[in-house]
């Protein structure tokens, strides 16, 4: 096992550079929508996304593992396809809302895909503890995809249509 928590460490300092990557862009998202609920529920994803980086540094701390991110480079190109397609575009309005949802969706689904793949090592590990906390942050980012997802069918894709 091992190799198996070698694989798991290193998803936990990926994710952890992820996470910092995110929260920096999603950020300057939440300042440029227009729509309040937007802006409103990106705030609040930021303070979801840097209380999942203090979760992936408390699950480094108790694996023993050395305190270090990894750079990120998938996350890096997700932010710098955001910053293009939606805060340096010349987008406003209603239509730049609707951009800033579909590229915060894109990371959150990266998300989704790494907090998964890094709960069912825990799973395959043993560690009870970070399974449960690992699901609960599945369970944050879930919700937010599906928020998004509901904001921008009820109103915003409507609204830059």
């Amino acid at each position: 096992m091992t190799k198996l928590k070698d694989l798991y460490i290193e998803e936990l300092q990926d994710l952890w550079s992820a996470n910092e990557q995110m929260s920096e862009v999603v950020s300057a998202m939440a300042d440029k929508a227009s729509d309040s609920k937007l802006a409103d529920r990106l705030s609040a994803a930021k303070d979801g996304i840097d209380q999942h980086t203090r979760l992936l540094k408390f699950l480094l701390e108790a694996a023993d593992a050395d305190m270090k991110k990894e750079h990120c480079k998938g996350m890096e190109g997700l932010v710098k396809e955001a910053r293009r397609h939606a805060l340096d575009s010349d987008m406003s309005g209603a239509a730049l809302d609707v951009a800033i949802i579909a590229q915060y969706q894109r990371m959150c689904h990266y998300g989704i895909a790494g907090f998964g793949t890094t709960k069912a090592f825990a799973e395959a590990l043993g560690d009870d503890d970070a399974i449960r906390k690992l699901d609960d942050a599945l369970d944050n980012i879930y919700e937010s995809d599906d928020f998004m997802s509901e904001l921008a069918q009820r109103s915003r894709n409507v609204d830059a249509a």
